[in-house]
């Protein structure tokens, strides 16, 4: 079975480019999501996710980051999970994916009985291991830098604007919408195949749990929009 996790910090951000990214690879993966701030000890889904997944399921994440808020935390799930036979895919950073160190392990010799010989075969297979720990702590740590780029640039395009004279918001006369009703539609516009995603009407309504008179007011809307 493949399933795939998806997470945000916050429940302002958008999850969908996640899902997105996942079902492109992966179209039939069964997508566990949630939002996460790092307050809220408890990830619900995250803790399903985990006791569901068995040997040979394939788990997918559009980001190393996805997995946990950290390095220490990730390496730790990254292992525990390997140990149970789960394979592991990150889209962004391939070269960790759990494939790679297994591949690694299978290059090696296999033990021989000799007891000399077997302590430097495990020793081998020790230094394997913490190649692959430096390299997932490397991986978190361009994730967050990239994560961190993108703020900074946000904020920065922000304030050019507001330089310039732009008036950030809605516009006088264009229709009020709750928070809500935007989030909705910008999902909409990256998961459905009307707007260039890759999903079905149906497939998306579930996916967003939004009833059917919503969804197709709102993809009305967005075809005014246009």
């Amino acid at each position: 079975m493949i399933y795939g996790y998806c997470r945000v910090s916050t429940n302002r951000q958008v999850i969908t480019r996640q899902v997105e990214n996942i079902l492109k690879v992966y179209p039939g993966a069964r997508i566990y999501q949630e939002a996460y701030t790092g307050v809220t000890s408890d990830r619900q889904e995250w803790k399903k996710l985990k006791k569901l997944v068995s040997s040979g399921d394939i788990l997918v994440f559009d980001s190393v980051s996805r997995m946990s808020r950290n390095a220490e935390e990730g390496i730790q799930e990254y292992f525990e999970l390997y140990n149970r036979g789960v394979k592991l895919i990150f889209l962004k950073e391939s070269y960790i994916n759990s494939d790679v160190y297994t591949k690694a392990k299978e290059q090696q010799i296999a033990k021989t009985g000799n007891k000399i010989t077997d302590i430097l075969l495990g020793a081998i297979e020790e230094v394997l291991k913490v190649i692959a720990v430096d390299q997932i702590e490397k991986a978190f740590e361009q994730s967050e830098k990239e994560a961190c780029d993108i703020r900074t640039r946000t904020k920065e395009g922000l304030k050019v604007k507001k330089a310039q004279g732009v008036i950030l918001g809605r516009r006088v006369g264009s229709k009020i919408q709750t928070k809500k009703s935007i989030e909705m539609k910008e999902k909409i516009k990256l998961l459905a195949k009307d707007f260039g995603g890759n999903l079905k009407d149906i497939q998306v309504i579930e996916l967003l749990k939004i009833s059917r008179n919503t969804y197709f007011k709102y993809k009305r809307e967005l075809k005014e929009e246009l």
